[in-house]
């Protein structure tokens, strides 16, 4: 039985102090953006194209359009994005900043509220990377922010005969019992200082990989990051250089270098809810 005062599991319900939260952090976002040259968008609801943004198609929520096309909720923005300013506004804009303040949905009704951004042929994830910690700051809040490489432990599975699941689980373990010195100088590292020296020591299709990672940290105005290159995050379209907020086991945002249509963009998502419930506690 279903009471009339309950909301599906996975929906959003803000009401008082936590939709005026909600709104104050949208609007410092919008209007930090705004003032750095970023136009807003936003996108349909339904989408022909979301299997292209989500690994697990399990998570879409579909339906069927008046031609028995199948459509499906918007589970993910940044595709859609690309391909509607990409194919769509192609001809009616040549700006390439952008930003959209809009949730995503996934099976079987999880709502989840993001700001997100995308810079459309720019493939520099510093450029993104300052406007994430600029809105961080003006939130007043310094969660962790961890740097990572997608392809360090995409080299590494095929080298050593690993799974990406190894790195994606962060099996140190198993890593660890290869006693190889330079994995385990990786294993370890968490500072930027650090890269010069194992860079030496690492095997040659690693040391640009690296490199890029200590590029991005360079003059970055945060006051708390690590670097994590063996961290792997299972993204469809994320394909190098990638950072993640986060704080205990909470992910505030989400960003990196990505490909579409052969046009490379950087971009992150925001994750609203979990702001929330933080500025809350």
């Amino acid at each position: 039985m279903v009471f009339e005062h309950e909301i599906p599991e996975g929906s959003k319900l803000y009401f008082a102090a936590t939709a005026k939260t909600k709104r104050l952090i949208e609007t410092k976002a919008s209007t930090l953006l705004d003032e750095a040259g970023f136009e807003e968008i936003l996108t349909p609801l339904f989408s022909y194209h979301q299997h292209m943004s989500i690994c697990d198609q399990r998570e879409l929520i579909r339906v069927n359009d008046s031609e028995n096309h199948p459509i499906s909720l918007r589970a993910d923005s940044t595709i859609d994005v690309v391909r509607i300013l990409n194919k769509r506004l192609g001809g009616n804009t040549e700006h390439k900043k952008w930003f959209y303040i809009q949730p995503v949905y996934r099976y079987p009704a999880d709502e989840q509220y993001q700001i997100g951004v995308e810079i459309i042929d720019e493939p520099n994830l510093s450029v993104a990377l300052v406007q994430a910690t600029r809105i961080l700051n003006v939130l007043e809040i310094t969660p962790l922010l961890q740097i990572s490489n997608i392809n360090i432990p995409r080299i590494l599975s095929e080298m050593l005969d690993l799974t990406l699941d190894d790195f994606r689980h962060v099996n140190i373990e198993k890593l660890l019992s290869l006693k190889i010195d330079w994995l385990t100088r990786l294993v370890y590292m968490q500072h930027a200082d650090e890269v010069d020296a194992v860079a030496k020591i690492v095997p040659d299709a690693l040391k640009p990989e690296l490199l890029k990672i200590k590029e991005l940290c360079i003059g970055l105005e945060y006051p708390n990051v690590v670097i994590a290159p063996l961290y792997y995050a299972k993204m469809l379209y994320y394909d190098e250089l990638f950072f993640r907020v986060i704080e205990n086991n909470d992910v505030y945002a989400m960003g990196g270098r990505y490909k579409s249509d052969e046009t490379v963009s950087v971009g992150f998502a925001i994750y609203t809810d979990a702001l929330i419930d933080a500025l809350h506690q």
